[in-house]
Order: structure tokens, then C-alpha cells, then sequence
């Protein structure tokens, strides 16, 4: 009886001591845990960043074209901008074929001046008042007061649009004759204002 009672003694001890070992790793766990539970979520947060840059790049990546394929996409992209290419040609060809020079037509009542190549509204204008002028001369008119009648015709003139060669514009006499009037009525000040815009036209003096 006494043995058993010994070992059944030792059977207990045995089986506190594990528990209270056991009782001591779930302590010791918990501590390491709690001391480290920043690191552990850094971690993971790492991890989860990674994977989702490894996942958008793989998601995002172009392609791969086998050089057979890109040689064929060359060779067509290479056509098609080569028959481009001659079909501007042909057509800036055939708009300088019909591109007429610019040329000037006298009506009733006014001048009606179509543009060439490089021309705007400012030269027909000029072309128009020398035209003018070739059947109604008048020698009290300057340089400065030729430079303001262009500018006065190129402003009133109606729904300008881009110019091209071709573009013809319509001047009408009165309207020439109105910014003459204007021109004269300017004072000194102002002619010596338009002084330096005459100097860069030497044909109007």
C-alpha cells in the first residue's frame, strides 16, 4: 500500500511540475508575444504591400511579341506611312498646281483681291489701297497714314477666316475712302506712334 501511495504520490508531482512547466511556456509566450507584436504586424503589413506590387506589376506588363511579329507590324506601319506620305505629296502637288497667283479685279464698287501664297489679310489690304490710289491719287498721304488705312481695311473686314492661296477678300471703295478720311484726322503724336511700323514697309513710302 505504501508503494502505491508513493507512486501514485510521484504520478501527481510529475504531473503538477508539467503543468506548472506548461503553465510557464503560455506565460512566456504571452511576454514574447506582446513584446513583439508590433514587429510581427510591420511584418505582415510588408508581406501584404509586396504581394499586391507583385500582383499590379504582373497585371500591368505588356505583352510579349515575338520578333517575327514585330517585324511584320514594322513592315506594315512602314507601308502605311509611306503611302501617307505620297498621298500628301500628291496632294500638296495638286494645291500648288491649282493654287493661283494672287491677282487683283476691279468692280463697280469695290476691289476684290485674291491672296497667293504667304499672303494675308494686311498685304490684300495694302494691295487693295494701292490699287485705290493707282486711280485716285493723293499726295498728301504718308507712309504712317498708309500703314493705318491697311490696318483700318484689315479690321472691317467680314468673317475672316484662315487665308489660303486662292482666298479672294472684297474691299469696298467706301470703305478705302472712309479710312483715308480717318487717316487724315490723325495728329502728330499718333503718325510718330505709327512711324516705326512704316520703316518695315519701305514700298509704302
Amino acid at each position: 500500500m505504501e508503494e502505491e501511495n508513493k507512486v501514485e504520490e510521484k504520478s501527481e508531482e510529475k504531473v503538477e511540475e508539467a503543468q506548472a512547466e506548461g503553465t510557464v511556456i503560455q506565460d512566456k509566450a504571452k511576454q514574447w508575444l506582446q513584446d513583439n507584436l508590433r514587429i510581427i504586424i510591420s511584418v505582415l503589413i510588408v508581406v501584404a504591400i509586396a504581394g499586391g506590387i507583385y500582383s499590379y506589376s504582373k497585371r500591368t506588363e505588356a505583352p510579349v511579341v515575338s520578333d517575327q511579329e514585330q517585324t511584320v507590324q514594322q513592315s506594315a506601319d512602314n507601308s502605311d506611312n509611306s503611302a501617307a506620305a505620297t498621298t500628301d505629296n500628291a496632294t500638296n502637288n495638286s494645291n500648288q498646281q491649282a493654287a493661283p497667283a494672287g491677282t487683283s479685279q476691279e468692280t463697280e464698287k469695290s476691289f476684290v483681291e485674291t491672296a497667293s501664297k504667304g499672303d494675308s489679310y494686311t498685304s490684300l489690304a495694302r494691295r487693295a489701297l494701292a490699287n485705290y490710289l493707282e486711280k485716285n491719287q493723293d499726295s498728301s498721304l504718308t507712309a504712317e497714314h498708309k500703314i493705318y488705312i491697311e490696318d483700318f481695311l484689315r479690321k472691317n473686314v467680314p468673317n475672316q477666316k484662315r487665308m489660303f492661296a486662292g482666298t479672294s477678300v472684297e474691299f469696298s471703295k467706301s470703305l478705302i475712302q472712309n479710312a483715308i478720311t480717318k487717316a487724315k484726322s490723325l495728329n502728330a503724336r499718333q503718325l510718330h506712334n505709327l512711324h516705326r511700323y512704316a520703316v518695315m514697309v519701305p514700298s509704302l513710302s
